[in-house]
C-alpha cells in the first residue's frame, strides 16, 4: 500500500479508503468483518462510514457492525484512521426527524457524536465529517461544537462532504477568523472520470485551502466498471446511475470508446478508473466500497497501476474535464 498525508494534516493515511455503506444492506456482519480484517492486511488504514448508514429502519447499523469488529481486538481499532459523519435524519421509522436530530446545530452533533461513539464502541473518532451543507446553522456555531469535541477528545479533525468550493472557502475562513480552529482538513465529493465538475470549484477551493480531497463513487454507481462487458456477458446488472445512464445512446457510445481504449491497452476498466484517480492533484485515495473480497483485491491492484501518457490523454478524449476555472467558464 502506498500513503499519502490527509491534506495540510500530520496525519498519514492510505491511497485507498475503505467505504463502508454495503456493511449491513449489501454484506452481512460475517462477510463485512472479513473485508476488514483484508483491508487491514492490505494496508489500508482509512475507514468511512456515516451514522445513517444501514438505512431505514437499520440507520446507525453500519456503524454497529465497525464496532463490533473493533471489539476483537488485536489492535484493530488502533491501526485505522476512523472516519463518520454527521447530518442525516436518524428517525428510525422513516418519519420526519424530531427538531435536532438531524442537521448541524451544536445540540445536533453533540448527540450525534455521543451516539457514533456507542456503536462504533470506541473513544474518538479521528474524522468527523459534515455530510451536507446545513444553510440553516453558521459556521460559527458548528466549530463552536467542534472545538469543544476536540477539547474533549471525542474527534480529533473536521472533514466536510458535498460542500461546494464556496462553502470550503467560508468554513475555512470562519475558522480562521476564531482562531485555535484547524478547520476542514478534507473534503468527500462525488468525482470519478465520468462526473469531472469537482475539477471546477471544489478540488481547486480544496488544494487552495490545504484539504485533502477523497473521491466518492470513483466507477459511477459502476457505470466505470466495465459495464457494458458485463452486460454481453451476462454479468450483474447495472442499477441506479448507471442503469439511467446506459439509456442515453451517446453515453453508450462514449462507454463503448473507454472500454475499447482500455481492451487495447490490456486494462481492466474498474482498477483504470481508479488508477486515474491517483494521478489527479489534490486526490488523497478514492472510497472502495467492496461487498465482497474479490472486489476489494481489484481495488488494490489500482494502486500500483501506472498509466501511461498514452492512457492518460485517451481517458481525457473519452471523458473530458471541464478545464482551468474560471477560464472554462469565463473566457
Amino acid at each position: 500500500m502506498k500513503y499519502t498525508q490527509l491534506g495540510r494534516t500530520g496525519l498519514k493515511v492510505s491511497r485507498l479508503v475503505l467505504g463502508t455503506m454495503n456493511f449491513g444492506p449489501q454484506t452481512d456482519e460475517p462477510a463485512s468483518h472479513a473485508i476488514m480484517d483484508a483491508a487491514l492486511d492490505a494496508g489500508i488504514n482509512v475507514f468511512d462510514t456515516a451514522n445513517v448508514y444501514g438505512w431505514g429502519e437499520n440507520k446507525g447499523r453500519t456503524e454497529e457492525i465497525i464496532g463490533n469488529w473493533f471489539a476483537q481486538g488485536g489492535g484493530r481499532r488502533d491501526k485505522v484512521v476512523l472516519a463518520t459523519k454527521v447530518y442525516g435524519n436518524m428517525a428510525l421509522d422513516g418519519g420526519e426527524a424530531w427538531p435536532n436530530q438531524d442537521r448541524l446545530s451544536a445540540l445536533n452533533i453533540r448527540r450525534a457524536v455521543d451516539a457514533s461513539l456507542k456503536r462504533l464502541r470506541t473513544d474518538h473518532i479521528d474524522l468527523y465529517q459534515f455530510h451536507h451543507v446545513d444553510r440553516n446553522t453558521p459556521f460559527e456555531e458548528i466549530w463552536q461544537a467542534v472545538d469543544v469535541l476536540v477539547a474533549q477528545g471525542k474527534i480529533l479533525y473536521a472533514g466536510s462532504s458535498n460542500f461546494p468550493g464556496y462553502k470550503i472557502a467560508q468554513a475555512n475562513e470562519i475558522a480562521a477568523r476564531r482562531g485555535g480552529t484547524i478547520g476542514l482538513v478534507s473534503e468527500q465529493c462525488l468525482y470519478n472520470l465520468a462526473e469531472r465538475r469537482a475539477e471546477m470549484e471544489v478540488v481547486p477551493a480544496a488544494r487552495d485551502y490545504g484539504l485533502g480531497v477523497i473521491p466518492w463513487s470513483p466507477l459511477h454507481g459502476g457505470l466505470l466498471g466495465g459495464v457494458l462487458r458485463k452486460e454481453v456477458e451476462g454479468g450483474r446488472r447495472a442499477s441506479g446511475r448507471a442503469a439511467d445512464a446506459l439509456k442515453d445512446p451517446e453515453r453508450r457510445a462514449q462507454l463503448q470508446a473507454y472500454e475499447d481504449l482500455l481492451d487495447k491497452h490490456g486494462l481492466e476498466p474498474g482498477e483504470a478508473a481508479l488508477a486515474w484517480l491517483l494521478t489527479r492533484p489534490g486526490v488523497t485515495g478514492p472510497i472502495v466500497g467492496p461487498r465482497t473480497a474479490e472486489q476489494l483485491g481489484s481495488a488494490l491492484r489500482a494502486v500500483e497501476l501506472e498509466l501511461s501518457e498514452e492512457v492518460l490523454n485517451g481517458l481525457d478524449e473519452v471523458f473530458p474535464g471541464p478545464g482551468p476555472s474560471p477560464e472554462a467558464f469565463a473566457w
